[in-house]
């Protein structure tokens, strides 16, 4: 399931989380990104022990979308221990997300 959350320090977030943290980097007004919500509901459900998901608006922050060089959307971003190890671009289908994701968690 993914997490609304206020932070002060995403990358105290990161670091801070005991699981890896898969972020979505969406916008509201993006097509694409709302056809991911369900589907990275799925995937959270599934992988709800192995990881986290976050959802990260990049017009409310887009500092952070440009530290992590986000130019489509949605992009999504493994993190493991604070650090980007793996990213996917586009829609994906849950069976194939879940398949990509599991090589890392």
């Amino acid at each position: 399931m993914a997490v609304k959350k206020q932070f002060a320090n995403f990358a105290e977030m990161l670091a801070g989380s005991p699981k890896p943290v898969l972020v979505d980097f969406y916008a509201t007004w993006c097509g694409p990104c709302q056809m991911m919500a369900p589907i990275l509901e799925q995937v959270g459900s599934h992988l709800r022990q192995q990881l986290q998901v976050v959802k990260i608006d990049t017009d409310k922050y887009p500092a952070i979308a440009t530290y992590y060089q986000i130019q489509s959307l949605p992009t999504l971003v493994l993190f493991k221990q604070g650090q980007p190890v793996h990213r996917i671009e586009g829609v994906q289908q849950a069976a194939q997300l879940i398949q990509q994701l599991q090589v890392f968690v």
